[in-house]
C-alpha cells in the first residue's frame, strides 16, 4: 500500500515520522540514498498529512544540523546553515520543508533533533554495536579523532519518552516571533524545533571504558583522525523541551551501556 492510500485508509490523527537513511559516513559514499529517503520520503509524509487533516506531525531531525557551529551547548535558537555532511543537509532540509507546510497549510509540525542515540535494537552499523562485537571477538576497534571527541549520548528509552510527550504537545505559533529578528526554533506558523539530548557530553574514550567495564574485557584501540563530515563535539541545550513539554532525558551512559550489553549478550546468545 502506498503512502497516499495508507493515509486515506487509516485517517491518522497524529503522525510520528522516524523513517530515514541515517548516518554521516554513508552519506559520503551514497548521497543519492539520502535524497531519495530523506527528502522525497519526507515530502510524501508531509503531503499525506496535508491532505488528511493530521493534527500534529512529529519528525526526527538530528544534532548533525549544527554542523560547523562551535557555540556550546547547541541551542534551537542558533543558526544552523553550515552542515558538514549531506546527511545533516537532508535533515536541515526536512526542517525547512516542515516549516513550509506549517506556514502554507497550517499543519502543526515539530522537529526533534536527536543527539547520538544508543541502546538495544539499534542498527548493527552503529558504533556501540561494532565496538561490542569486535571487543568480544578480540578484534581491534576503530576509534576516530583519537577518542577525544565528545558526544551527548542519549539512551533510546529517553528518546521514545520525548517523542511521545512531544506528540501530545501540539506545535503552536510563537506570538512573539519577529521577522526583524527571526528565531530559528519557532515561527508565526505552528512549527517547533526541540533538542532531545542528555545534556551531559561524554568523551568517546570514557564511553569505551564504560563498555569495557560492562563486558569485563579491554579493547584494542586503533586510534584514527576525525572522519570527514564528523563534528568534534555535541552538547544539547534542552531548556525549550523542559519549558514546553516538561521533559528532560536523564539516563547516564553507565546505566544505558549496561542495559545495552545485557540485551546484546542475551539477543546474540554470547
Amino acid at each position: 500500500m502506498g503512502i497516499e492510500r495508507l493515509f486515506a485508509a487509516e485517517g491518522f490523527d497524529r503522525v510520528v515520522h522516524l523513517a530515514a537513511q541515517a548516518g554521516v559516513r554513508y552519506s559520503i559514499e551514497n548521497p543519492r540514498a539520502y535524497i531519495d529517503s530523506n527528502i522525497v520520503g519526507t515530502l510524501n509524509i508531509l503531503e499525506g498529512c496535508r491532505h488528511n487533516k493530521v493534527q500534529h506531525l512529529v519528525y526526527a531531525s538530528s544534532s548533525s544540523v549544527y554542523g560547523a557551529n562551535t557555540t556550546m551547548p547547541f541551542s534551537i535558537h542558533h543558526n544552523v546553515d553550515h552542515p558538514l555532511s549531506l546527511y545533516a543537509a537532508s535533515k536541515k532540509a526536512n526542517e525547512l520543508m516542515a516549516h513550509t507546510y506549517s506556514n502554507l497549510y497550517n499543519l502543526p509540525t515539530t522537529g526533534l533533533r536527536f543527539f547520538t542515540v544508543y541502546g538495544p535494537w539499534g542498527r548493527p552499523d552503529m558504533a556501540l554495536f561494532m565496538f561490542t562485537r569486535d571487543i568480544l571477538a578480540g578484534k581491534p576497534i576503530d576509534v576516530f579523532n583519537y577518542g577525544k571527541h565528545r558526544r551527548d549520548f542519549t539512551y533510546i528509552d529517553d528518546i521514545v519518552e520525548g517523542v511521545l510527550r512531544t506528540l501530545d504537545s501540539v506545535a503552536t505559533p510563537n506570538p512573539n516571533w519577529s521577522s526583524a529578528n527571526p528565531d530559528p526554533g519557532t515561527s508565526t506558523a505552528p512549527y517547533r524545533i526541540y533538542n532531545i539530548g542528555n545534556s551531559q557530553p561524554v568523551e568517546l574514550l570514557h564511553y569505551i571504558e564504560v563498555l569495557e567495564d560492562c563486558l569485563g574485557k579491554k579493547a584494542e584501540k586503533n586510534l584514527l583522525p576525525l572522519q570527514p563530515g564528523d563534528v568534534p563535539d555535541t552538547y544539547a541545550d534542552v531548556q525549550d523541551l523542559v519549558d514546553d513539554v516538561d521533559y528532560k532525558p536523564s539516563t547516564t551512559v553507565e546505566t544505558g551501556v549496561n542495559n545495552f550489553v545485557e540485551w546484546y549478550l542475551d539477543y546474540y546468545k554470547q
